[in-house]
């Protein structure tokens, strides 16, 4: 894997559409080089956020009250809610890679974080005409703990990340995630019993050679 380090912003809880206005900036600042590749670090209020493929018999029953918002990253429904650490990933690629090299790494530094935070788990391969299985898994139970969708434009990528961490699992329940209807979301706190927010943003800007201050 070759060396990226990253320039760290970080924020608490902000709403999905102001986010996806400041990441747009923030991608046309890379775009023009006034700005280094960067990892920004939050959490949204409750959202569902579908992709572009993403059917309408996935969506949320709208009675449980939360929003759904479109989204133009890759991969289908996923849900964002307190407890969950967000990174939104701006990095502008070299010649030889595509967006695709490009998640494989962010999945390999997501598993190395969590094998630190005591938690094994690993990124899988996608079958031949299989739903892609773009994200990170717990080696043990099975579970997928991390989605990603993400997408370049001009040589610099977008989106990102979703680490459920010990926030409410329950609206995962509520719609079809990731285009797979037996797929069982977990968090940290679920696999580990304990989880501290302030620990696993540490060691996840640490697995992406990210630093910085607030934002």
């Amino acid at each position: 894997m070759r060396a990226r380090p990253l320039t760290l912003l970080q924020d608490d809880l902000v709403d999905y559409d102001p986010a996806m206005e400041r990441m747009t900036d923030l991608v046309g600042q890379r775009q023009r080089d006034e700005r280094p590749d960067t990892l920004w670090l939050l959490s949204h209020p409750s959202v569902f956020t579908v992709g572009r493929r993403t059917p309408v018999a996935h969506l949320p029953d709208p009675s449980h009250g939360i929003p759904v918002a479109e989204t133009g990253r890759g991969g289908q429904l996923t849900y964002h809610g307190p407890g969950q650490l967000v990174g939104y990933l701006i990095v502008k690629l070299a010649e030889d890679e595509g967006i695709v090299d490009y998640v494989r790494e962010v999945e390999l530094r997501l598993v190395e974080a969590l094998g630190k935070l005591g938690l094994p788990a690993e990124r899988r391969d996608t079958p031949p005409g299989s739903e892609l299985l773009t994200g990170v898994w717990t080696s043990e139970t099975g579970r997928k703990i991390i989605s990603i969708g993400m997408r370049q434009s001009r040589g610099v990528t977008s989106h990102g990340f979703a680490l459920n961490v010990d926030g409410d699992l329950t609206p995962w329940s509520w719609a079809v995630a990731c285009g797979m209807p037996d797929v069982d979301m977990t968090s940290l706190q679920r696999e580990l019993g304990t989880a501290s927010m302030d620990e696993v943003r540490k060691v996840v800007a640490e697995a992406f050679e990210a630093s910085g201050t607030s934002a």
